[in-house]
């Protein structure tokens, strides 16, 4: 819902993809699926309950894909879903934007 009660395609977005760790999670899983663990590396500094929070909500909306490989031990894996993929030109010109106007931190 935007701020008149109608719904908002770009505030209904950026609530999905300002919580924290959300872009990171999908920039991570573009380089292709990858397993919990080697997500949490991947995306590093991520509370595990948070990570699984937040795979959790992106199954739901439909932007990851989540498949159990095996039961004996538990293994699953993540994937984008087409629409997850297509967030990859919104990363992008993020990174653009970001090169043209932010300064890396001096060390």
């Amino acid at each position: 819902m935007g701020e008149h009660g109608a719904f908002c395609p770009v505030y209904a977005a950026l609530n999905l993809l300002q919580e924290k760790w959300t872009l990171h999670i999908v920039r991570a899983l573009l380089e292709g699926p990858k397993g919990f663990n080697e997500l949490s590396r991947a995306v590093g500094g991520v509370n595990p309950a948070t990570l699984s929070q937040r795979l959790e909500h992106l199954v739901e909306v439909g932007v990851v894909e989540k498949r159990v490989e095996s039961y004996m031990p538990p293994r699953t894996r993540y994937s984008l879903t087409e629409a997850g993929r297509e967030l990859e030109a919104v990363i992008a010109a993020i990174d653009r934007w970001a090169r043209k106007h932010l300064k890396a931190p001096v060390a």
